[in-house]
């Protein structure tokens, strides 16, 4: 089977979604993946879109590139290109040629790809350091350098591809390995499972074995560390937790994360509070509902809901605004006389919706 760049993202991510996509099975759905799709998708069309037409016709092409004629080609950019070496496919988002100005005239070909998101992840870079390996091998020539344009802004990003390449290859080569396996790889939860449009599967099965990566933050390295022990289940963590006494010299006894605890309060469908809280006292008290964009670093509402004593008010907030300003809202800064202290970075320059 071919190791395409569809297959090579989901490896990024998880093996299992790799292996699922590789056999075609269908995805339960997941609100949160059609969503980022069908942006990516539509960021994708537009870029291409207004690249075709702020260059010249003749300067643009659709066609595959075509290697015995590639030195020869006056093309500028050549968008939406499937290529294909040995058993390595890629759609390639676009491949600018620049022409260097010494007697050989060779051509430099610089792999492009769109990514909507406004902040970029190191498995963007990959991926596009992957487009230049496939592109690499089908051109026989190095491509060492690519762009990633992604944003609200369009940001430009020059990524040195060639400095990525062994990355590249290891990775083809996992992937290669589990495509050709018989037998799925071990099913382990992890953080890109709220995004994945097998979450609902995958949690399905964790479930039914107890899988300890059902525990949410727990690391790879400790849940081998649990494996080695004999531990494989949730609930046979859950009876290894032992409570401690805190050392009566300790003025800040430390409290520690336990994974045992978080299974026992799993087991017996019990919140557990890890030493004694302290709540501070203060006569009025402001709870806030914020939502916001973590993408952009914004937020877009803000509630707030003031209790006293004497009296109960509920405040909305909506503008978006950026987290980076320091202003206070005017409403809320009155409000802290009594006692509160607010983040200023996250009030920013909110104003008060009618």
């Amino acid at each position: 089977m071919p190791i395409t760049s569809h297959l090579f993202e989901a490896y990024l991510k998880c093996q299992t979604k790799c292996f699922l996509r590789s056999l075609g099975k269908t995805a339960n759905g997941n609100g949160y993946a059609d969503w980022v799709q069908a942006q990516q998708a539509s960021y994708r069309s537009e870029e291409i879109k207004r690249l075709t037409q702020e260059t010249a016709q003749n300067e643009c092409v659709t066609n595959p590139i075509d290697r015995e004629d590639v030195q020869s080609a006056k093309w500028r950019f050549a968008v939406e290109i499937a290529a294909r070496a040995q058993n390595l496919e890629s759609t390639i988002h676009a491949v600018e040629q620049l022409t260097s100005e010494g007697r050989d005239k060779l051509g430099l070909f610089i792999p492009i790809r769109f990514i909507f998101t406004n902040k970029l992840h190191k498995d963007a870079k990959l991926l596009l350091a992957f487009d230049a390996f496939v592109l690499s091998n089908m051109l026989g020539c190095e491509v060492g350098l690519g762009k990633i344009i992604h944003g609200d802004d369009r940001a430009t990003v020059r990524v040195n591809t060639g400095a990525m390449l062994s990355e590249v290859r290891k990775l083809t080569e996992k992937v290669g390995v589990l495509l050709s396996s018989n037998s799925p790889p071990e099913l382990i939860l992890n953080r890109h499972c709220p995004e994945c449009e097998f979450q609902n599967q995958c949690r399905q099965k964790a479930v039914e074995k107890d899988e300890l990566s059902l525990l949410s933050g727990i690391t790879d390295t400790e849940r081998q560390s649990h494996r080695s022990k004999g531990i494989f289940t949730v609930t046979q963590l859950s009876y290894t937790f032992r409570p401690r006494r805190a050392p009566k010299r300790a003025k800040n006894p430390a409290t520690p994360h336990h994974f045992a605890l978080q299974a026992l309060a799993i087991r017996e469908n019990t919140v557990y509070i890890h030493g004694t809280p302290r709540f501070p006292k203060s006569e009025t008290q402001i709870y806030l509902d914020i939502e916001g964009l973590p993408d952009n670093e914004s937020y877009y509402l803000i509630g707030a809901l003031v209790v006293s004593e004497e009296e109960r008010s509920s405040t909305r907030f909506g503008q978006m605004t950026n987290h980076k300003s320091r202003t206070y809202s005017p409403s809320l800064s009155k409000r802290s006389a009594s006692g509160l202290i607010f983040e200023s970075c996250i009030m920013g320059d909110m104003k008060q919706s009618p």
